[in-house]
């Protein structure tokens, strides 16, 4: 009964719909004009009911449910004129008093919905760009444009194939949503439980295996799932109290979970929501993307961990006991929930679309999850899928979806061309300066924004100007998003980095700064592969093992500086040493004789250290 009665309820039957909805493009592939619309409906309904606002009023409730029935109102607009708005010449044909109406209702709902899920800083964002629209004859400069009038400004927001029905929504009906499916139905089988056991079993008992055991849980934690917040949630409530159990404090505790659940954005296969967008902006396959993430996503991991052990080695802490361990269920009888995530791989590596290979996975994880009576899904856990699948989506597809804005109207503005070369000149025409420009541009708007905001955004004004400087845009695309998921954790305002502080029960702030600190050894790794195309997949296999085996020994390098130690204390000259040597493999053509020289220095450089630490252990009194 009390299941039927769950069935029965508005906001499951808008979950079921959803689903339905989705898994039917699969079979017939709707005209634009009617998929992105009935996403865009179903993603606000999705929001009003699900987080309402908050208060026991009455009147609250019916506003919920006001909006709710507004968004079907703007629903069912569309699909009665979905003729008309696919055969209309945008700029020619007339835009209706309806039109109009239903635009500005459409505009003002999908910024009530952003609130709820993002809260101001987005609708801040938005609002600028806005103003800079109808204002634009007022600006100064460059920035100057005749700027818009209102019925062309509903025109390309809410009728073409621009604004909110543009390329980003796009990404969320065709990509995003099938993969959050995946993430969901993945975690529900047991799946999220088997990467954390793993990771714990696997490195546990190391030196400082707490903290390594949390790098690689979040490792392979984010092959399933974009979402830094999301993976700091799943896999600190079990890593943090280690970690302060084993000699971590609670704010160090809280900002190696919060770095190395931010990697997971950029982990394949799955990575963040900003890859889908890029593969949408480039247009090429998302497998091509994931690809390209592989050598980042592991530079980023290799780098924490060595931090980590470094760490661990001078400080003597973060080691877990077999007491510790003795909880965990055995993973034998669990493998084989190790096929979805395998099969997924396996199809994007072999051409399939990333649709088909999230939708096999799928399948893959609710047949094997019945292979043993531990990893069965219940008729609950059903249903339970059924609404985390539609809540997820709706937060993810609602700032997506309004995102749209901000593209249309500094493409329409010519904003974006106009602002890459106002960069270039700022930077004096060198690359090294403008790209120190893009990342204090990405990691102030990642303050506030989520990434794929941010990323967004980026893309639009800062790309350009690295492509024209003789970046490749795959390499400037990455470049960017780099730097937006590394805004997760660079206070002051730092999501990962608050949501690990709130379960580690730390201070929030100092959680931050910690987590910035741990992220200096990541900071080089994009100025490697906006260098070097070879680390983004491009190239001969041989020449991209090269790459990449380089990449490791810099990162190592530049580990070693940062933390002054390895195998004993460092001095500052062996230090600076170590970082030069590191930065000349990251900066220097691979293959080149400079970057011989850095390679060799870094080989010498850690023999050298070794041997003394060695000679120094064999001279200390017993």
């Amino acid at each position: 009964m009390e299941h039927l009665k769950r069935l029965a309820s508005p906001r499951y039957l808008i979950a079921l719909a959803w689903l339905a909805f989705q898994l039917y493009l699969l079979y017939d592939p709707l005209p634009l004009q009617v998929s992105r619309p009935v996403h865009i409906c179903l993603a606000l309904a999705t929001v009003f009911l699900w987080q309402p606002l908050q208060g026991a009023r009455a009147w609250h409730k019916a506003l919920d449910w006001l909006l709710a029935l507004a968004a079907f109102a703007v629903l069912a607009y569309y699909l009665a004129d979905a003729a008309r708005l696919a055969g209309r010449m945008e700029n020619v044909d007339e835009v209706m008093t309806r039109d109009l109406v239903m635009g500005t209702l459409v505009l003002v709902i999908l910024m009530e919905a952003v609130r709820r899920v993002v809260g101001w800083s987005l609708i801040w964002v938005i609002a600028a760009f806005v103003a800079y629209g109808f204002l634009g004859r007022w600006f100064p400069g460059w920035m100057a444009f005749q700027g818009f009038e209102y019925a062309l400004f509903i025109e390309f927001m809410t009728m073409a194939t621009h604004g909110i029905l543009g390329v980003t929504t796009q990404t969320s009906v065709d990509f995003v949503w099938y993969f959050l499916l995946f993430g969901v139905v993945y975690s529900a089988t047991g799946g999220g439980q088997l990467f954390i056991d793993s990771a714990l079993k696997l490195v546990g008992q190391r030196k400082g295996g707490a903290a390594k055991s949390e790098i690689v849980a979040s490792a392979m934690f984010g092959t399933i799932s974009g979402s830094a917040v999301a993976n700091v949630v799943a896999t600190g409530i079990f890593t943090i109290p280690l970690m302060k159990r084993t000699g971590y404090s609670p704010e160090e505790a809280a900002a190696h979970e919060a770095t190395a659940s931010t990697g997971g954005q950029l982990m394949p296969p799955v990575m963040g929501i900003a890859a889908f967008v890029m593969a949408e902006l480039l247009a090429v396959p998302y497998s091509r993307i994931a690809l390209a993430g592989i050598i980042p996503a592991v530079a980023y991991y290799f780098a924490l961990y060595m931090i980590v052990d470094l760490k661990a080695r001078r400080r003597g802490i973060g080691t877990l006991s077999a007491a510790d361990l003795k909880d965990i269920a055995p993973l034998a009888p669990r493998l084989h929930l190790y096929a979805s995530p395998l099969v997924l791989i396996a199809l994007l590596a072999t051409d399939y679309s990333a649709t088909t290979a999230a939708m096999a996975a799928c399948v893959v994880a609710l047949v094997t999850c019945y292979f043993t009576r531990a990893t069965r899904l219940s008729l609950a856990g059903w249903l339970d899928m059924v609404e985390e699948v539609a809540r997820q989506a709706a937060q993810v597809a609602v700032p997506i979806i309004a995102i749209g804005i901000i593209v249309a109207i500094a493409i329409q503005s010519n904003l974006a061309l106009k602002f890459s070369t106002e960069l270039i000149a700022l930077s004096g025409g060198t690359l090294i300066g403008a790209m120190l420009m893009i990342i204090l541009g990405c990691i102030v708007m990642g303050m506030g924004l989520p990434t794929v905001a941010a990323y967004i955004i980026g893309a639009i004004l800062f790309v350009p100007a690295m492509t024209k400087l003789g970046v490749t845009p795959l390499a400037a695309h990455f470049f960017v998003m780099y730097y937006c998921v590394l805004s997760m954790i660079t206070p002051p305002v730092a999501l990962a980095s608050y949501a690990a502080a709130g379960l580690a029960n730390a201070d929030a702030m100092r959680t931050g700064w910690i987590a910035f600190k741990l992220s200096f050894v990541l900071f080089l790794i994009p100025f490697a592969f906006a260098f070097d195309p070879a680390l983004l997949w491009s190239g001969p296999p041989g020449w991209i093992a090269l790459a990449f085996a380089s990449m490791m020994v810099a990162t190592f390098a530049w580990a070693v500086m940062l933390e002054g130690y390895l195998a004993g204390a460092i001095g500052l000259v062996l230090r600076g040493l170590f970082g030069a040597a590191a930065l000349t493999i990251l900066f220097a053509p691979t293959g080149s004789g400079l970057w011989a020289a850095g390679c060799v220095a870094c080989a010498l450089l850690a023999g050298w250290t070794l041997w003394a630490a060695r000679g120094t252990a064999a001279d200390a009194p017993r």
